[in-house]
This record gives structure tokens, C-alpha cells and sequence, in this order.
């Protein structure tokens, strides 16, 4: 169908086709490459800044030849002066030294200013201060020479507040990130602390099961089995789908159910749509298990656990409540009953995860205890 010379010129036309892509790659990643040179920023200041000055001085004298010589002479030295400010002065003195600081930069840009009289007077022009309306001056006349100090001193300080202004949102910059780092490192340290907690509890369960040689013990080793699959491989993730945290309570209450028999030992109602919802993985667990621990009645099936699950939107609204008997010890602050390594981690990624974006509320008396806990989920 095609000759061989008509299947070579389009292997040459592909060939060229790969060359220019290429090509067009490299040029991309020079040009990346040159724009993150720390010396762009500072060629293209000073080359703004020296157009802007030609142009400027060049209309008011109408004369543009002068206006680039004199601007020639005077660049080397505001740009000597600047960096000495920024990269010698600056971090030596300030803040520390400031009396000093001062003293040197006057005597810097003084000096600078009598060299770029007498360059300016030797190589541009022999009018002293041609710019003043006032004419035959002195060289080295008081006004002219404030005159000059003015000009390096608006060069000084306009370089120095960019500087300044850098370095205050590069700290920020920093801080934030130092700040989300810790966030990170921190809430990784207590999702360690809550697996090990978890297995240690629910190993306990199983230990009392293999003691009786009891036939839920296979079974019990199954569904722990779930729950540490869930903890390892789901409890690091940053965010896990509300229903996979609904079956994981779910697990654990079926494992506590083993334990105690047949018996109605908790329920759980949800309502609302909990479809394309996240939230942060074992962050509801802590208070199912506490009031395992804490509560009486649902081992006999007589006050079942009630843990109520509703989204309106894309808020989630937790309950937990659970009966005790009237023989229990309350403790009068009702938060010290949610004193566990379990309900403190939580608590406090609750902080870290919500800041103040989360509503929590424990409440306890002889007869109960609950826990209503309010966030905002993620879409999926």
C-alpha cells in the first residue's frame, strides 16, 4: 500500500516529530530552571529600576542620553550600598545593635554619596546639581549633598522593606509548615497509641473466652481479625468512608456479643444518608468501647447500648448512651470517667483534626452516661 520511500519519509517526519518534543521539553525545563535562580528576582529589580529611572529623569531634563550616563554612574553604587545594607549590615546589627546599625548605614551612604558627586561631576557632567533651579552651586555645596543622601537612602530603604517583607513570608511560610509537620507527626503518634489500646482490650475478651474453652473462640478470632485489618491498614489513612467506620463499630459490637450471648448488649440506629461521606478513621471508636467498660446493665441484656448515628447534610451527629447501675460510683466531674488512653487521644485529635470546629458534650448521673459528639464530614 505505501512505498518503501513513502514508509521512510514518514519515519523521518516521526523522528522529527520526537526531536521537537523534546526539544520543546529541554526548553521548557531551562527556562523553569533559570527562573528559579536566586539572581532572576534581582536582575530583573535592578533592570525595572533602571529603565524607570532613565525614563523618568530623561523626560523631566528632556534629554535621554544624559539621563542613561548619569543613571550608569549612579547604579554601581546603589547597588554597592544596598547589598552591603541587606547581606552585612542588617544581619549583624539588627536587632541587636540598632544604635550601630544606624551610625554605619549613615556613614555608608554618606560616603556613597560623595563618590557619586565626584563620578557624576568627572564622567556625565561639570553642572553641579543640574536637577536644582538653583544655579552655580558648590560641589560638595550642604544641599546638594543632602540631595544625594535623600536619593540613596530612598534606594536603601525601599530595598530594605522588600527584604523585610520576604523574610516575613518566608517565616510564615515556615511556621506553617513547621506547624502542619507537627500536626502530622503528632497525630500519627496517637493513632499508634489507639491501635495498641484496642487490640490490648479486645485480646482481653478473647483471653477469657479461650479460659472457658468456650466454641466462640474461633469466631471471636475472626472477627478480631477484621477489626486489626481495619486498625492496620484503614487506621492509617487520613480520612476512611463513614459506612466502613459504621461496620467496624459494628464488628466490635458482634465480638463483644460472643462474649456475653445472645443478649440485645447495644444497638445501633443510623438515619440520614451516610453514602459518599468521609471521616477520619477510629475517631467514633474510643467512645463505643468506653462505654463497654463503663457500663452495667447491657451484659444481661436489660439496658442494651445505644449508640445513635445521624448525618443531616454533611454533619454527623454521634450519641452514645448506656445505663448503669445505681450501685456505681459517679465521679463528679463527668470528663474524668473519659480519663482512658482510648477517650484522651481522641479528645485531642478532635483538636487537632476540627481546631474549634467540633462539638463535644459528656454528660453522666447514677442512672447513665453519654456522649453526643457533632462534626462536619468530608464528600467522598
Amino acid at each position: 500500500m505505501f512505498s518503501n520511500r513513502s514508509i521512510e519519509k514518514m519515519k523521518n517526519m516521526e523522528g522529527f516529530s520526537i526531536t521537537d518534543e523534546q526539544s520543546q521539553k529541554n526548553l521548557k525545563r531551562k527556562a523553569i530552571l533559570f527562573l528559579r535562580n536566586p539572581l532572576v528576582p534581582h536582575l530583573v529589580f535592578w533592570l525595572g529600576y533602571f529603565m524607570f529611572n532613565t525614563l523618568r529623569w530623561g523626560s523631566y531634563f528632556d534629554d535621554y542620553w544624559y539621563s542613561f550616563r548619569s543613571n550608569l554612574v549612579e547604579f554601581p553604587i546603589h547597588v554597592i550600598l544596598v547589598y552591603f545594607n541587606l547581606y552585612f549590615l542588617l544581619p549583624r546589627y539588627i536587632p541587636s545593635r540598632l544604635p550601630k546599625y544606624l551610625v554605619l548605614l549613615f556613614l555608608s551612604i554618606l560616603i556613597m554619596s560623595l563618590v557619586r558627586i565626584v563620578l557624576t561631576y568627572q564622567l556625565v557632567t561639570t553642572e553641579v546639581w543640574r536637577e536644582s533651579v538653583v544655579k552655580d552651586q558648590a560641589l560638595f555645596g550642604f544641599n546638594y549633598i543632602v540631595a544625594v543622601f535623600m536619593g540613596e537612602l530612598y534606594v536603601v530603604g525601599l530595598t530594605t522593606a522588600i527584604k523585610l517583607i520576604i523574610d516575613w513570608v518566608r517565616t510564615q511560610r515556615k511556621a506553617r509548615e513547621l506547624e502542619r509537620r507537627n500536626h502530622e507527626t503528632e497525630l500519627s503518634f496517637l493513632r499508634s497509641q489507639v491501635q495498641p489500646h484496642f487490640f490490648f482490650n479486645t485480646l482481653n475478651n478473647l483471653y477469657s473466652l479461650t479460659l472457658d474453652k468456650s466454641d466462640k473462640a474461633p469466631e471471636t478470632v475472626l472477627k478480631l481479625s477484621d477489626l486489626m485489618s481495619y486498625v492496620i491498614y484503614k487506621g492509617k489513612n487520613n480520612r476512611v468512608s463513614l459506612p466502613e467506620e459504621v461496620t467496624h463499630i459494628q464488628n466490635y459490637i458482634d465480638l463483644e456479643r460472643l462474649r456475653y450471648g445472645d443478649n440485645l448488649i447495644a444497638e445501633i440506629k443510623i438515619s440520614g444518608n451516610i453514602q459518599g461521606k468521609l471521616i477520619p478513621p477510629l475517631i467514633l471508636m474510643p467512645f463505643v468501647e468506653n462505654s463497654f467498660k463503663h457500663g452495667t446493665d447491657y451484659k444481661n441484656g436489660k439496658a442494651p447500648i445505644n449508640i445513635q448515628l445521624t448525618t443531616n447534610g454533611n454533619v454527623l451527629y454521634f450519641t452514645v448512651r448506656n445505663a448503669r447501675n445505681k450501685n456505681s460510683v459517679v465521679n463528679n466531674d463527668s470528663k474524668k470517667s473519659y480519663s482512658g488512653i482510648g477517650i484522651q487521644n481522641t479528645l485531642r485529635r478532635l483538636e487537632l483534626l476540627y481546631d474549634k470546629n467540633y462539638n463535644l458534650d459528656i454528660t453522666e448521673d447514677e442512672s447513665s452516661y453519654k456522649v453526643s459528639l457533632k462534626i462536619v464530614l468530608d464528600e467522598d
